[in-house]
């Protein structure tokens, strides 16, 4: 890497359309341990403006990224070390402390044992850091956004843009804007359900820090209409700074499925409550006592951290209890290889997430597979179903998914022409090349308007 010391803001006009390369600094932070939706997401995207030739960086904060394709930040340092950071927030003498001691606190090796331990983290245990981030140059965390400036500041090319990959960022935002003399764009995904589980003392303290801050932001980059309007109603944005971009996935290696002699649905998540495993699990029961003489089985798979092994226990019970145990599979914190077989495998797929889902990812995964989808009448769901074509609503109840899953267990016909819409769909709207064509899109315009 070609070292700068200083940086200045292009003044290039772009257009992308003229095969233009535009350099940008994607932020990224890493959740340790626990796969994260956020960063497959943001590493498939730098995965892809690279290879259509845009000088991209990732940087990662707080922790590694845990993910199922080659790490995009690999070689790059881990910035707002999670050690770091909690030791700045709970000691105003470590605030101070010498460069080489955060140093040690920051390397790689350390930060990905204590990652280890993030899935037991809560939102509710970490409200007083959010909201010192949230106030960015103010907050206790000031010497690492003067660290991480100073960095960037070194790199070469010089950024176009920077975006931040979550609005809990966006206290960086106006050193960041200030100092590279450059636009910042935020991806929004989901903090609403991570600020509103915050404790009271600062729930309403984080979400009016965020108000202040929104100002400082050039782009918001939600992923559906849904949430394009819940998180414009609740920051006041101004509606000529959202642009909604729908979320894509890399498709290599998804293919058609072949249904099964025996009948299987699937779960693809997080196994925790958020992500409706316990009404997935009792939709499934309620399928099963409705169709005595149906063999349909159930595999359960995704991330599972530390964390939720004690709710994955009391699955498991249930399970046992109803005498279904044996049907059920679990397949947890799977590779890439085995997730494109798990999802191969299945008949109709179903994660009926209990909160404001804001778009879902293993949705694009079902059906780029060929599997038709169940989901609740909530959140970005109905949005989805109805742009691809690839399955059915139900309401949020256990009898109307389970009525939903059997109209397509039951009519095999029905489930591959939905199943091959939504494939359709998704490979010609919905892949990770869509998305960064899109992002480029956005991008260009408000470069060219700053």
């Amino acid at each position: 890497m070609v070292f700068l010391s200083t940086i200045h803001h292009s003044s290039r006009p772009l257009n992308p359309g003229r095969g233009v390369t535009v350099n940008i600094i994607q932020i990224t932070p890493g959740a340790g341990g626990m796969f994260c939706g956020g960063c497959f997401r943001d590493n498939a995207l730098v995965t892809e403006l690279r290879r259509q030739g845009h000088e991209t960086l990732m940087v990662p904060l707080y922790l590694p990224l845990t993910l199922d394709e080659a790490d995009q930040t690999q070689g790059t340092p881990i910035f707002f070390s999670g050690i770091n950071v909690y030791l700045e927030q709970k000691s105003p003498l470590y605030r101070s402390a010498p460069a080489w001691l955060k140093n040690v606190f920051s390397s790689h090796s350390l930060l990905k044992f204590a990652g280890r331990f993030a899935g037991k983290t809560r939102a509710s245990d970490v409200g007083e850091i959010a909201l010192s981030m949230l106030r960015g140059e103010e907050g206790q965390q000031a010497k690492e956004l003067d660290d991480l400036i100073s960095w960037l500041k070194t790199t070469s090319p010089r950024p176009d843009i920077i975006c931040l990959s979550n609005a809990l960022l966006t206290g960086l935002a106006k050193r960041l804007k200030s100092e590279l003399n450059v636009p910042v764009a935020c991806v929004l995904q989901g903090e609403d359900t991570f600020l509103d589980g915050l404790p009271s003392e600062y729930r309403e303290s984080a979400w009016n820090t965020l108000r202040s801050r929104v100002s400082d932001i050039d782009l918001f980059i939600p992923p559906s209409d849904y949430f394009a309007q819940l998180m414009t109603s609740r920051l006041g944005l101004n509606p000529q700074k959202v642009k909604v971009i729908h979320n894509g996935i890399n498709l290599d290696g998804y293919q058609q499925s072949n249904p099964p002699s025996i009948p299987v649905l699937g779960y693809f998540a997080r196994m925790c409550p958020d992500k409706g495993l316990g009404l997935a699990v009792e939709t499934y029961l309620r399928y099963r006592k409705a169709n005595p003489d149906s063999k349909l089985q159930f595999h359960i798979g995704g991330g599972c951290g530390p964390g939720d092994m004690a709710f994955v226990q009391s699955i498991k019970k249930t399970l046992k209890v109803s005498g279904f145990e044996n049907d059920v599979k679990f397949f947890p914190n799977v590779t890439r290889a085995e997730k494109l077989e798990f999802f191969k495998g299945l008949t109709v797929f179903s994660t009926p997430a209990l909160y404001g889902e804001a778009f879902g990812l293993y949705l694009l995964e079902a059906m780029a597979s060929g599997v038709p989808v169940v989901q609740p009448r909530h959140a970005a769901f109905p949005e989805i179903v109805a742009a691809t074509g690839g399955g059915l609503i139900a309401e949020a109840n256990p009898n109307d998914l389970a009525e939903k899953i059997a109209q397509l267990v039951n009519n095999p016909p029905l489930a591959r022409e939905l199943g091959i819409k939504g494939r359709t769909s998704v490979l010609e709207r919905f892949s990770i090349s869509a998305l960064a064509k899109n992002t480029i899109s956005a991008y260009t315009e408000v470069i060219n308007g700053f």
